[in-house]
């Protein structure tokens, strides 16, 4: 079960409500284990909706339709269940502290630093006021803020920087110890010596954690991914190494994207 990819997606075909025809077309892809898996592409073709699936998040609003597998296999008890057959919202909470998902916008709620940690540990159930700290500080740790906020604790969250905020809220995702975590452009908005410092925390959450980043920034795909999928009008163009995919690509368009003649 260990060579296993944490989420298969199958055949995945995706449409939006009120729309006629897929975002999404009979996609799919393996996101390898404790591997980074980039999403690159042009605009409005389909990596972001793609990325939204595979923690069910277009859930927030009704009518959307799937068709197809997005299997996520359960380390723990080496149990695959496919995530679109999820209806009861419980099991919809659950499968978002397995998949985590960090987008463009650092999202903090406004409450302490050590509040906004530690959300997601009580909503799963922990009480033990020394091992929610334990946890939450480990957390800070994994996120590579501990040594920036471990005095300011109580202050609230809205007061750090943007880059330390998108770690924040990263910490608060890690600290559930999900399976696979998902980033929708954690740079985009960031200043060049945060978006290294999250480039760098991402190589490090690697060992532990399996992600797949949707970017528009090929020097970071090409940086940081292990796996590169190419996406275009809703459809998988190619998907490989990502030394592969940056000097050997397989089909003319990802080469046309790669070497910038559109996008």
């Amino acid at each position: 079960m260990k060579n296993i990819p944490v989420m298969n997606i199958k055949n995945f075909t995706f449409t939006y409500p009120g729309v006629d025809h897929p975002s999404l077309r009979n996609i799919t892809l393996p996101i390898e284990k404790n591997k980074i898996t980039a999403l690159i592409g042009p605009s409005g073709c389909g990596k972001s909706t793609l990325l939204r699936s595979m923690n069910r998040i277009h859930d927030v609003y009704s009518g959307n339709k799937y068709e197809g597998k997005i299997e996520l296999l359960d380390y723990k008890t080496d149990k695959i269940s496919n995530i679109l057959d999820i209806q009861k919202e419980n099991e919809l909470i659950e499968l978002r502290q397995q998949v985590g998902m960090i987008f463009q916008k650092p999202t903090p709620f406004p409450m302490s630093i050590f509040d906004n940690v530690a959300y997601g540990l009580k909503i799963s159930g922990l009480k033990n006021k020394t091992e929610l700290a334990d946890r939450v500080e480990q957390a800070l740790k994994d996120g590579a803020l501990w040594k920036e906020v471990k005095d300011r604790l109580k202050k609230s969250a809205m007061g750090l920087s943007g880059g330390q905020q998108q770690r924040l809220c990263i910490a608060r995702a890690v600290a559930v110890k999900p399976e696979v975590m998902l980033f929708d452009e954690p740079t985009s908005a960031l200043d060049p010596i945060s978006t290294g410092a999250i480039e760098e925390l991402l190589v490090e959450l690697k060992k532990d954690i399996s992600i797949c980043i949707v970017t528009h920034n090929m020097q970071q795909a090409s940086r940081i991914s292990d796996f590169t999928a190419f996406m275009y009008l809703g459809d998988l163009i190619e998907y490989d190494k990502t030394e592969t995919i940056f000097l050997n690509p397989a089909e003319k368009k990802t080469e046309d994207y790669i070497t910038g003649r559109f996008g």
